[in-house]
């Protein structure tokens, strides 16, 4: 479900700069890409759980979520179906 072999391990703080690698199935590198895109996912579940809440967000507000939601849940599904290779 991937669209890319490149996996995300996070924005460097020194930086501001997203490292990404093409991490071996079943390898270090891809253990750390899965935790991170958990965790990216679950805040992001967390923010737009906070604001559908507040009940006071515009139609255009809620669909600038659309697009990293997306991305959260293809990631997501995508380590699903490699758990299952």
């Amino acid at each position: 479900m991937r669209t890319s072999p490149l996996r995300s391990l996070g924005v460097d703080p020194a930086t501001g700069k997203e490292a990404f690698v093409v991490a071996r199935p079943g390898g270090f590198l891809e253990a750390l890409a899965d935790a991170h895109a958990l965790e990216a996912s679950a805040v992001l579940v967390a923010l737009v759980g906070a604001v559908l809440e507040a009940g006071e967000a515009s139609d255009a507000e809620l669909a600038a979520f659309v697009p990293p939601l997306h991305a959260a849940l293809g990631e997501c599904v995508g380590m699903i179906a490699a758990d299952g290779e």
